[in-house]
């Protein structure tokens, strides 16, 4: 894990955008006035042909994405993820994933990493919201390299795609050209102490946690969870057999996220306890976006408490 450069999803997304728009003609992003902020504006700049500001008008932006589709069209339709999930979810549900259209909704700002835009814009939900939907892939890439791959991947894929992007810069986890694939989470070590289980932001935690663990004589695994639907069920039974404590961990509510996703398979196949690190049950507060992970206890230090309890 490269700690020293850092970048935002977000910017991945906007730039990877670009380049999967100068070899495929077919993709059109639409947005709904923040282009400034989800990076479409890179795409936008290059493709004003092929590039749709909507203006704050989420769930017209999802029915014309539909209707892009439908002309055999790959649209991606962009906003925060507070407003891409939550003032569009009648649309997403009628317009996209009941009829199965080819649509990838990208939400940027997910979780508390907003930061200083506050408790309003900080969506906690939309792992939630976007699993429960038919028909739906989700998506949370860690870092630069697996957004970029993420961007391009969900274009050759034919269906509904929810894509959740951070507004923080995070490290770099993954060499270019690292190879992932929809539904196979990504496990680091083979520790049997504990897994943690991390998607998104606080996948460079849960490394960071590793390491300090490792030093101490600790060896735990971390698992990068990056598609949360479908859920990879093999990787989560394997682990709840080979270690002896069970962690996620996320920037999201812990009801409906990630830790709701792996409960749901440990029930069904291999009963055993999980710990759920996230946002319990609570909305997020203003400030800078570590303060916040460390005030809501989704940092490093917490991990490493956890997995000494």
């Amino acid at each position: 894990m490269d700690k020293d450069t850092k970048i935002a999803t977000r910017q991945s997304f906007g730039e990877a955008l670009k380049e999967l728009g100068e070899k495929n003609e077919e993709i059109v992003v639409l947005d709904a006035d923040l282009a400034g902020a989800t990076k479409t504006n890179i795409f936008g700049k290059a493709f004003p042909d092929r590039f749709f500001d909507m203006g704050i008008a989420e769930q017209d932006m999802i029915g014309t994405a539909a209707g892009f589709a439908s002309c055999g069209k790959i649209p991606y339709a962009a906003s925060f993820a507070a407003f891409a999930t939550g003032r569009s979810y009648d649309q997403i549900r009628s317009s996209i994933c009941y009829p199965k259209a080819n649509v990838k909704i990208c939400g940027t700002h997910a979780g508390v990493t907003v930061g200083e835009d506050g408790a309003t814009h900080q969506m906690l939900e939309d792992l939630s919201l976007m699993r429960g939907l038919p028909n739906m892939t989700v998506i949370c890439p860690s870092d630069d390299t697996q957004a970029r791959w993420a961007v391009e991947e969900v274009s050759k894929f034919d269906g509904p795609v929810y894509l959740r992007l951070s507004r923080a810069a995070t490290p770099i986890i993954y060499s270019a050209g690292t190879k992932f694939e929809i539904g196979k989470m990504v496990q680091f070590g083979e520790g049997t102490r504990a897994t943690v289980f991390a998607t998104g932001a606080v996948v460079s935690e849960s490394l960071l946690a590793q390491e300090i663990l490792a030093a101490e004589g600790i060896d735990i695994r971390v698992i990068d969870v990056h598609t949360i639907k479908p859920i990879d069920r093999e990787m989560i039974i394997k682990c709840a057999k080979e270690t002896e404590k069970l962690i996620s961990i996320e920037d999201h509510s812990i009801i409906g996220g990630l830790g709701s996703a792996i409960a749901e398979v440990l029930a069904d196949e291999y009963p055993k306890k999980l710990v759920r690190m996230g946002m319990k049950d609570c909305f997020g507060k203003s400030g800078k976006a570590m303060e916040l992970l460390e005030y809501f206890g989704l940092v490093s230090k917490n991990i490493v408490e956890e997995v000494k309890r």
